[in-house]
């Protein structure tokens, strides 16, 4: 029989997947103090919070190894309470409930009064935007609106997040304010569709409005744009973007494929002249725009052909940042219904390919940089370097660039100008201005 630990409740949050699970963790981490409560992040807790991802196999995966973890602390002694929240608990809870009877309890992605009632905690409607931060507090995320309505085949996030619910200018803009007293510079909003923040409150797409109101807020200099949808994007946010200087030009736009037969089958609502005209737009609006994109490949049915059409446009494209990932055919999407017939190897393959395509893409635009001189946000100092960022690059997904920090002394969340010496294929080498 295993004995309970003698310390004092100490709640420990573990947070699995993507941005938006950042952002909820900090939210819940925030009530918990609020209600005196003593909580951690990913540190040792006699109780455990996981916040789980459920998006594809991989992050199921994790998340479930996570669980399985926890639950073998508990068995040892190590830890009294384990609660399974997000994600994968909205989706498969029944099946946990079933497969993992020993966690405490499940909570979806709409329970966070019900999870701090657990917790022996209220939940406080006038704590809205206060979180505590488990980034470097000089920058942070901004969900600006939760769910999605796009009917993509592919894509299980509606089925755990919900339709697409925006959160009202003013209080997105009282939460910026909120960060900046705690010392964040950089705001990434995030939301499942940047694209379609307003409709739903407004009637009109207000994600430009929302824009030139948070460049108001005093100490935010950067604020960056995560994960827009390319169907009916608001273009005067280019106008923004290029007249403002706050507004970075960076925009992560993930188009997923560009063959029509897959782009159809996606439903993802436009096709390869559209989206190439609009990413066109995009570079003429705004000069040396920063474009990041993410693509599925063995999507279903993707023939040779379909995938040579990729390829080739990756590399006519030119996207300064991008991602590949293989498809994972998930249950109870449009697309479940489809024989999942690329073979692993064959889909493991393709991504090589066009990873391989942008890793020249990357080191020729880096060569680019060097000799010019950027604005730096310095996030780090790792080993003997200092390691920051450029305007064009967004934290843990994209390029850094490296200061020695034998030669130099440098401050952690400081805006520092940096002269690019050298560069490989996804970091750039820098010294500071004398």
């Amino acid at each position: 029989m295993r004995t309970k630990s003698t310390q004092k409740n100490k709640i420990n949050v573990i947070t699995l997947g993507c941005s938006k699970n950042i952002y909820d963790s900090e939210v819940l981490m925030g009530q918990l103090r609020a209600n005196n409560q003593d909580v951690v992040h990913q540190e040792d807790g006699n109780i455990v919070v996981v916040n789980t991802c459920g998006f594809i196999d991989n992050a199921k995966e994790e998340s479930v190894n996570t669980i399985l973890e926890q639950i073998q602390n508990k068995e040892a002694g190590k830890v009294d309470k384990v609660y399974v929240t997000g994600c994968l608990s909205e989706r498969y809870k029944p099946d946990l409930q079933k497969e993992i009877p020993q966690v405490d309890q499940y909570f979806g992605t709409t329970d966070l009064p019900q999870l701090l009632k657990v917790l022996g905690a209220d939940y406080k409607h006038e704590l809205v935007g206060e979180r505590i931060l488990t980034t470097p507090k000089h920058y942070a995320y901004l969900k600006i609106a939760e769910g999605c309505d796009r009917p993509c085949s592919f894509c299980a996030i509606p089925l755990m997040r919900g339709k697409h619910k925006s959160t009202p200018i003013e209080e997105i803009v009282k939460q910026a304010a909120l960060l900046a007293r705690e010392g964040v510079k950089e705001l990434m909003l995030i939301a499942q569709d940047l694209t379609y923040y307003g409709l739903d409150l407004y009637k009109e797409r207000r994600l430009a409005d929302l824009l030139l109101e948070l460049i108001k807020v005093e100490g935010i200099e950067w604020i960056r744009l995560h994960y827009a949808f390319p169907t009916g994007f608001p273009e005067n946010v280019l106008q923004v973007m290029r007249e403002q200087t706050k507004i970075c030009n960076y925009l992560d736009i993930p188009l997923q494929h560009i063959s029509d037969p897959i782009l159809k089958s996606m439903r993802r609502g436009t096709t390869k002249e559209k989206t190439t005209s609009l990413l066109n737009k995009f570079r003429k609006e705004v000069p040396g725009i920063i474009l990041r994109t993410s693509l599925i490949v063995g999507y279903p049915g993707e023939s040779e052909e379909d995938f040579e059409t990729l390829k080739a446009w990756v590399k006519e494209m030119r996207f300064e940042r991008l991602g590949c990932f293989t498809y994972s055919h998930e249950e109870n999407t449009h697309a479940h219904q489809l024989e999942d017939n690329v073979p692993e190897e064959i889909k493991q393959e393709r991504s090589n390919a066009i990873m391989e395509i942008q890793s020249q893409i990357s080191w020729e635009h880096n060569q680019s940089c060097i000799g010019k001189t950027y604005r730096c946000l310095i996030d780090r100092k790792e080993g003997v370097n200092y390691v920051g960022r450029t305007f064009m690059d967004s934290p843990d997904v994209d390029n850094e660039i490296l200061i020695d920090a034998t030669q130099n002394y440098l401050k952690q969340g400081e805006f520092v100008e940096i002269r690019v010496t050298d560069a490989t294929d996804f970091d750039l080498i820098g010294v500071p201005l004398e």
